[in-house]
């Protein structure tokens, strides 16, 4: 039933167009009467023979995303005729870079917070293992514990802008606040000898 009247009101392309609904018309199925205004901004945009010759190059799976997409794009482009969908597109683009800046910010502030509760528990592990130079040495007495360490690091996002734990490697060559070879790591005294 709900076929023979499909058949008998004709489709929103055809009707536009002012001629007669057939039974295979390849409009039919993606503008349907109620939507006279979707075929209108299509046809205004594209032309009803251009948007023909690409639903019948298509597979019958691939044409409603097809007539959906061309929809949208006929819409942004009667909304904004310079841009069209690529304003809506920087627009979004603009969006995403701003929520990427305050989840960049928000993964700092997790960052100095988780920093700074596990800064006392170390505090009393300040004995260095053997065998590291000044470097290692300091960072070892600031590192969190490795339970600590994973219970922060879940919490970092993998991919575009986001956090995560990064070991020091030994530097090759001396540190202005390190002690130097010849045991005169004061500044102090070698600007008086100068």
């Amino acid at each position: 039933m709900a076929s023979s009247s499909s058949y008998n009101s004709p489709c929103a392309a055809c009707k536009f167009l002012r001629r007669k609904c057939m039974p295979g018309c390849i409009f039919a199925p993606y503008f349907p009467p109620e939507e006279p205004q979707k075929f209108a901004n299509v046809h205004k945009i594209f032309g009803a023979s251009n948007v023909t010759k690409l639903l019948n190059e298509l597979l019958p799976h691939q044409r409603e995303d097809a007539v959906n997409s061309l929809a949208y794009e006929a819409e942004a482009r009667i909304r904004d005729p310079v841009y069209g969908c690529v304003g809506a597109i920087s627009f979004l683009q603009k969006q995403v870079q701003r929520l990427q800046k305050e989840l960049d910010s928000a993964n700092v502030d997790l960052i100095r917070y988780a920093c700074v509760d596990v800064m006392p528990s170390t505090a009393a592990v300040s004995v260095p293992p053997q065998g590291l130079n000044s470097f290692e040495a300091s960072t070892a007495a600031i590192a969190p514990p490795a339970n600590r360490q994973r219970a922060v690091a879940p919490m970092g996002f993998s991919g575009g802008g986001g956090f995560y734990r990064q070991t020091p490697q030994p530097v090759a060559f001396p540190l202005p606040w390190s002690e130097t070879p010849s045991g005169s790591g004061d500044i102090n005294e070698e600007e008086g000898n100068m």
